[in-house]
């Protein structure tokens, strides 16, 4: 399993937000030079974070400039996640709409594992905070 580009750069887009959340807004182009992540690709995830109600956009005197809607120890990883990529999936027979033309639903092994792999990583997504992160460094 891969995370895709949208995921990560997501993820190190949430961690400046909530390291400068103390400070108030910040710029697409300031978040863009210390991540390192093209502005054009930032601008559409700020978009869709936006969209998503996590973060807030402010304008001011120098601009516009973005934070998140919450503290950072309110927000989880899970969260941005699923605001960028949608409801995470291991494997298409373990949501609802495929399991119901599978046969072996009820003595699979594989749904069976991969149900439980699923849930773990939604837990693990979902128990780091944005705050979090700033201690993995």
């Amino acid at each position: 399993m891969i995370i895709s580009k949208k995921g990560n750069y997501g993820l190190r887009l949430a961690y400046e937000l909530a390291c400068n959340h103390s400070t108030g807004c910040i710029s697409a182009k300031e978040i863009s030079q210390r991540q390192n992540i093209p502005l054009q690709i930032l601008e559409q995830l700020l978009f869709l974070l936006s969209k998503s109600g996590l973060i807030k956009i402010e304008s001011g005197p120098s601009g516009i400039g973005y934070m998140l809607a919450d503290e950072p120890d309110k927000l989880s990883v899970g969260d941005i996640f699923q605001a960028l990529e949608g409801p995470f999936q291991i494997s298409g027979c373990v949501t609802s709409g495929e399991k119901e033309h599978c046969h072996r639903e009820e003595y699979c092994v594989s749904l069976i594992f991969w149900k439980k792999f699923e849930k773990e990583i939604k837990h693990l997504l979902d128990s780091y905070a944005l705050d979090d992160l700033s201690r993995l460094s």
